[in-house]
């Protein structure tokens, strides 16, 4: 028999056309619905691969097997009156007609109902249309040999960036969003788009002895073409005022008008002595470092604040150095938290002296306003300075962001979210803005929103160790899941920065997993004298470690340690006796000892400073910490009826969430109590109500 005509008597040829076409058609069905469903190419891709390779073995299969009416035998095992070949080859062609009638219904189809809508051009959202006259300012190259100069060249970006700032008839993006890239980064086009906006100044500083040369050139975004260039060779001793000249420059290629006062402002010059200039650049990249970085703060801001005082001694005539010096005094208040009469007292010398020697400075006005929201809660007088600094800096999202984080405090919710929301297309790389973004969402619940926002700040984030903490503890609230926060935490290097300013939250995970062990021994290492939580209550952090003492049943080590918070707060209430801190830390040192009218007092005396009409955002914690206060004392129906309290309110803190209640071992006094699992069934779905308003 030939060989073909073998072929054909055990099928291998109607095998083939049967797996071709059957190949085909899978693959032209699959290519139309896995799309449909969102399904990666790759499988595709996959798919088409594993149908190739099976066509061989297929053919072999046929070639070496027949199907008889015992099943698969071996073609040598099949005797030739046994074989039933003549019909399996007539069955199959059978099914090579059905197959090929699937085939060209499904490409009638293809061709007379799919493609038609394949051929319609889809409309892409039109891409806004970026403002003409929008600058970005991104870093400045550091051509200096010393590779120490690289504070002076993001100084002089710095200078010429709030110079610009000034300027109401333009779109400036803060230098926290333009810091994420590079001098000259290779697709310009696309980073404009990222910022939103349709210019960007490039620039490159060299520093050599005495002189310095800076190079500074305009770009259009959409075309690449340079719109305006210049360099600058200056000594030390004349390079002031240069921030100005460019900044005038740009203007007038961008055709903006400035206001006279504007104009007055832009050419202006803060100082004219080099090593206070030099002084108060070298505080500045301190500061802006700090600022990006909450936890940096009670390290790095010290640098940037003797810096400032060093400044101001070579030139007490510098307005700018001075109110600088106030932010940072007032960062330090707010952050560290170093919050003492003391600190408050240098941040209101500070800024009074700025103020006294440039009335019309947006940065001082901006430092007052911090010290009256920061320093006193006082809303009115902080908007009022506030205003006045959006006058003199329209640019300025860090001016956006503390409206928004009053609107906070005053209960004003949907405010706020808006207001934050509008700073990020003022710094739409900020990380900070989002955070503050999701933390509000989360503050009225809406975890599923802040989550997102979460996200977002950790995309944006040059190094996101502190989002992805962030966003871990909102999955706490949220689900009450500790597996984010732990690997988040578990990323971290013991020794480094990052771990040291995250000493609190590795508390609190062991604290919730009920590893008193290693609650204990972080709160026992950890060199900061205060931990504040995420709405600004602020507790002695050996308060922290005689409550994990005693949850461990080891009260005899608890004692001494609530005895010296006690000594030390009865010190503080002398010279702070209107700070709810003070009193709330005395109240849970004597509820450690067994003081439960002390106790008591205390803790309800913290409430009454810092009720929720003066703090929305604040005053829901300290209700949840004087709930917890009255657990410690045994006192369950205040400690339930304050409860029920928080959860009727919008809430920053992390120690009375629905799904955090769950996990801290210090409300387990109330654990079994009918009233304690009703008030969580009521909240269990807070979020999920929310999350879809």
């Amino acid at each position: 028999m030939s060989f073909v005509a073998e072929l054909k008597r055990r099928n291998v040829i109607r095998m083939a056309g049967l797996y071709l076409v059957g190949a085909w058609l899978i693959t032209q069905v699959s290519s139309t619905v896995l799309p449909t469903f969102d399904v990666p190419g790759w499988v595709l891709r996959a798919l088409i691969i594993v149908l190739a390779l099976g066509f061989v073995p297929a053919l072999i299969f046929a070639w070496v097997f027949e199907l008889t009416p015992q099943g698969l035998k071996r073609d040598a095992e099949v005797k030739p009156e046994e074989s039933i070949a003549p019909q399996t080859a007539r069955r199959m062609d059978r099914m090579i007609i059905a197959v090929l009638m699937c085939a060209l219904v499904y490409f009638a189809f293809d061709k007379f109902v799919l493609a038609p809508r394949r051929d319609v051009p889809s409309v892409a959202p039109a891409t806004p249309a970026l403002p003409n006259k929008s600058i970005a300012v991104l870093p400045f190259d550091n051509l200096s040999a010393d590779k120490d100069n690289e504070y002076f060249a993001s100084g002089m970006q710095d200078m010429i960036l709030t110079k610009l700032a000034a300027i109401g008839d333009l779109k400036v993006i803060s230098r926290t969003s333009a810091a994420k890239y590079s001098s000259h980064p290779e697709n310009l086009k696309t980073v404009a788009q990222q910022l939103g906006v349709a210019t960007i100044l490039e620039g490159s500083v060299q520093k050599s002895g005495n002189s310095v040369l800076i190079n500074v050139q305009l770009i259009d975004a959409g075309s690449d073409a340079h719109l305006w260039a210049e360099a600058y060779p200056r000594t030390l001793e004349n390079i002031f005022g240069v921030e100005g000249e460019v900044a005038q420059k740009v203007a007038d290629a961008l055709k903006a008008k400035l206001t006279p006062t504007e104009s007055a402002t832009v050419a202006s010059v803060p100082t004219r002595n080099p090593e206070a200039y030099d002084l108060y650049l070298r505080a500045n990249a301190q500061l802006h470092r700090a600022s990006e970085a909450s936890g940096l703060v009670s390290k790095v801001m010290p640098l940037a604040i003797g810096w400032y005082e060093q400044a101001l001694a070579k030139d007490p005539g510098f307005a700018l150095a001075a109110a600088e010096l106030a932010q940072a005094h007032m960062n330090m208040y707010w952050f560290a938290p170093d919050k003492t009469a003391e600190r408050l007292d240098a941040a209101k010398a500070a800024v009074d002296q700025a103020l006294r020697l440039q009335p019309d400075l947006g940065a001082a006005h901006l430092a007052l306003g911090q010290y009256w929201y920061w320093g006193h809660r006082d809303y009115a007088q902080a908007l009022q300075q506030l205003e006045l600094a959006r006058s003199a800096e329209p640019n300025s999202a860090q001016v956006q962001q503390l409206f928004g984080a009053i609107d906070r405090r005053q209960g004003h919710w949907d405010e706020a979210i808006a207001t934050f929301q509008q700073a990020t297309t003022l710094d739409p790389r900020s990380s900070l803005l989002f955070e503050q973004l999701a933390f509000t969402y989360a503050c009225v619940r809406r975890y599923a929103d802040a989550d997102r926002a979460y996200a977002r700040a950790a995309a944006v984030a040059g190094d996101p160790i502190y989002e992805r903490i962030n966003r871990a503890l909102n999955n706490v609230l949220w689900k009450g899941d500790l597996a984010p926060l732990r690997t988040a935490l578990g990323s971290l290097t013991p020794g480094s920065d990052d771990y040291a300013s995250s000493a609190s939250f590795i508390y609190l995970l062991a604290w919730w997993s009920r590893d008193y062990t290693a609650a204990i021994a972080t709160a026992e290492t950890d060199a900061a004298v205060n931990w504040g939580d995420n709405g600004n209550v602020t507790l002695p952090r050996t308060l922290f470690l005689a409550m994990t003492h005693q949850a461990n049943g080891d009260a005899g080590k608890a004692r001494p340690i609530y005895a010296d918070v006690r000594a030390q707060m009865q010190a503080a209430l002398r010279q702070r006796p209107d700070d709810p801190d003070v009193h709330l830390a005395l109240g849970l040192a004597a509820a450690g000892l067994g003081l439960k009218d002390e106790a008591s007092r205390g803790g309800r005396k913290a409430t009454e400073l810092m009720p929720v009409s003066r703090d929305s955002f604040s005053a829901p914690g300290y209700l949840a910490w004087l709930a917890r206060l009255y657990v410690l004392v045994g006192d369950n129906d205040e400690a339930l009826d304050t409860l029920r309290q928080v959860l009727a309110l919008p809430f920053s803190g992390i120690t009375a969430a629905p799904a955090e209640l769950k996990l801290d071992p210090a409300w387990d006094p109330l654990r079994k109590d009918p009233r304690f699992q009703k008030l969580l069934e009521e909240h269990a779905n807070d979020d999920k109500a929310a999350a879809h308003e």
